[in-house]
């Protein structure tokens, strides 16, 4: 599923039409679907009555031509134009015939009318402004949206669906006008929008649909940013042959745990294994093999000399090194501690110049590499790095204005890094420039040791033979997916990471079997 900004859109459109599906045919699809939205929400309610809030340009016409088709399925509707249509306007004037009521604010500047449809309908439609709006929302439209927030909140049942933005909502950069009110669906018209997925704009768009609308094949082969759906998600999975043995799924060593955080390496080795990497190793300061070593069964270790009890030596490097000759994958970061020590090591195992697998920088590790000015230089082999907003912070930028998709694709192109930009749709940014977006934001998963699981699925993708970029999109999908499945048997309060651990191949063995029900609705 493409995600597209406003001026892409606009070029779509504008190619649809050389193509021969011009904006009126878009319009009367959009229209069509965004009705459809409306009747499912609403099902078989008798005198079911809808208000259609219409703004001057096409994100009205759309709504015009939705309170048409509501008003043939037998339907209540209520037009209320909310800014001046164009003179010669089709729409509206087959909405009227329709019988459709038509109402203009600007008749009634108390709006003392909108109020009353707004307090006795079932569900109002925005269809205001779309993904043209750019400028503050002023009088008399600001009125308007205050009248349907009071309303909203003096009714509690009242459902509000945006078509294709919520108004006030930007497309691009997910800012909010103080004026937007927040849907419960947004219909997204042809494409999901940047807005939809960043924040704070998510949480303004409620349940996001997006619809065809007709738009022809191949006009978007432009496009270079995707969310992860779960065909996608299927189509990439490793291959299990049934003639394999744990060689066939690669070894898995990670550089992870400290006295302070041994749980960190607990919860990334078992996140591997549940991934299906054939052999996770564990390096760890080895006064802490015998306290994880208690717990954890099917991992093999790899004790590192101490500079003291429970913090690996600088040296340490070199043991890792001369043991990494078989292995595909390697982890470093979890649960290390920020120790001088530690530093020291992170730098000792990253930046030779050496044969070495693909590396997936977490927690620590990015801190380690926070503290060195000169690490892209260093390390010029190609990595995955999972920061959140913090760890992209400490790496020596500055996040502040800017999008966490517009960030993660310039920083993995500068640095020429997979980078998992972390957090609620997390973004996968890629050398080239792609992206891809999470469809999951799920509060239960902020809570401590959800990182070390996420690093962990990676570095077991990546043992399994996925290219980084691949490895990092999937392994974020099957952490989002696994997370939705917990929080529909807990609830997103009192979550803990090593929920997610048995739900993993749960979830993959879903996405293998496409003949059965879905767990995970990702598309």
């Amino acid at each position: 599923m493409k995600v597209v900004t406003a001026s892409q859109m606009m070029s779509i459109e504008k190619r649809s039409a050389l193509a021969g599906v011009s904006t009126d045919t878009l319009m009367e699809n959009a229209g069509l679907a965004v009705a459809r939205q409306v009747s499912s929400r609403i099902g078989h309610l008798p005198d079911a009555r809808v208000v259609v809030l219409v703004g001057p340009g096409n994100n009205g016409g759309d709504g015009l031509v939705t309170a048409r088709h509501l008003q043939q399925w037998g339907m209540s509707v209520t037009a209320c134009l909310c800014g001046q249509r164009p003179a010669a306007d089709p729409n509206l004037d087959s909405a009227r015939m329709e019988g459709v009521g038509i109402v203009e604010t600007s008749a009634d500047p108390e709006l003392s009318g909108l109020g009353q449809l707004l307090d006795s309908c079932h569900l109002a439609v925005d269809s205001i402004l779309g993904t043209g709006r750019s400028r503050p929302i002023r009088a008399p439209l600001q009125g308007i949206l205050e009248r349907l927030s009071a309303a909203r909140t003096d009714r509690g049942d009242l459902a509000l669906l945006a078509v294709d933005l919520p108004t006030g909502l930007d497309c691009d950069t997910a800012r909010v006008d103080p004026a937007c009110v927040a849907a419960d669906i947004t219909v997204a018209l042809g494409y999901a929008k940047p807005g939809h997925l960043e924040f704070p704009g998510a949480d303004f768009t409620g349940s996001l649909k997006v619809v065809d609308i007709g738009i022809p094949e191949a006009l978007d082969n432009d496009i270079d940013v995707t969310v992860m759906t779960r065909q996608w998600a299927r189509s990439v999975l490793p291959h299990r042959p049934a003639h394999s043995h744990k060689g066939t799924f690669g070894r898995t060593m990670m550089v992870v745990g400290s006295r302070n955080f041994p749980g960190a390496a607990r919860l990334a080795a078992t996140a591997a294994t549940r991934t299906g990497a054939g052999l996770v190793t564990i390096a760890i300061a080895q006064s802490l093999v015998p306290v994880l070593a208690a717990g954890l069964i099917e991992p093999t270790f790899l004790p590192l000399p101490e500079s003291e009890p429970g913090v690996p030596a600088p040296h340490a490097a070199e043991t890792v090194l001369d043991s990494l000759q078989d292995y595909r994958a390697l982890l470093i970061g979890c649960g290390l501690g920020q120790a001088d020590p530690v530093r020291s090591m992170v730098a000792g195992i990253l930046f030779p110049d050496h044969s070495s697998p693909v590396a997936v920088v977490d927690a620590d590790g990015l801190n380690a590499l926070s503290g060195m000015d000169d690490w892209p230089l260093r390390w010029q082999k190609h990595g995955i790095l999972t920061p959140h907003a913090g760890e992209m912070s400490r790496l020596g930028r500055d996040i502040a204005g800017a999008t966490r998709l517009d960030l993660s694709r310039q920083y993995a192109a500068e640095w020429n890094k997979t980078i998992v930009f972390k957090g609620a749709h997390s973004v996968v940014g890629h050398p080239d420039g792609t992206a891809m977006l999470s469809p999951y934001a799920n509060p239960g998963l902020a809570t401590a040791g959800t990182g070390d699981v996420l690093a962990g699925i990676i570095a077991g993708l990546v043992s399994q033979g996925l290219p980084p970029g691949l490895a990092a999109a999937l392994g974020v999908y099957l952490h989002g997916a696994a997370g939705d499945v917990v929080r529909g048997r807990v609830g997103d309060t009192g979550m803990i990471a090593s929920d997610l651990l048995p739900v993993i191949p749960r979830v993959i063995a879903d996405l293998r079997d496409a003949g059965r029900q879905d767990l995970v609705e990702g598309d």
